[in-house]
């Protein structure tokens, strides 16, 4: 799959804070690594869990991606936004199969004070999803 289908099926789930939505796009041995966690987290489960949790963290009126780059299988899609008065700016490095399932989801953030943000509210809302 090239980057730039990658990308625009990306969009079409990135925000949406569904589990189900986002699972239907992951390999199975998908691998999430994030910038407050510093080992990679393996598997679809574990992934889908990260992945809808920073799109009911970050997923405000202010979220946006501003620039994107595409190579064969994979995409670079730079976003921005501003999260409890701090400005964030930040990377998604997503590689896929050439079935489409992304198997690779890279996530760094910018600057400390945003890291240390992120880090805290996504934990909160990690929480919150294990209680139900």
């Amino acid at each position: 799959m090239d980057g730039k289908t990658l990308a625009a099926k990306w969009h079409e789930v990135a925000l949406s804070s569904d589990p189900a939505a986002v699972g239907a796009m992951l390999h199975d041995d998908a691998v999430f690594e994030s910038p407050v966690v510093h080992t990679p987290q393996r598997g679809k489960a574990m992934t889908t869990a990260y992945l809808t949790s920073a799109g009911n963290v970050l997923g405000n009126d202010s979220f946006e991606y501003v620039g994107e780059w595409y190579a064969e299988n994979s995409c670079v899609l730079e976003f921005r936004l501003e999260l409890d008065g701090i400005a964030i700016n930040g990377v998604d490095m997503i590689t896929c199969n050439d079935d489409g399932q992304i198997t690779h989801f890279k996530v760094m953030v910018r600057p400390l004070k945003a890291i240390n943000l992120v880090h805290q509210k996504m934990g909160e809302m990690l929480e919150k999803m294990k209680r139900g």
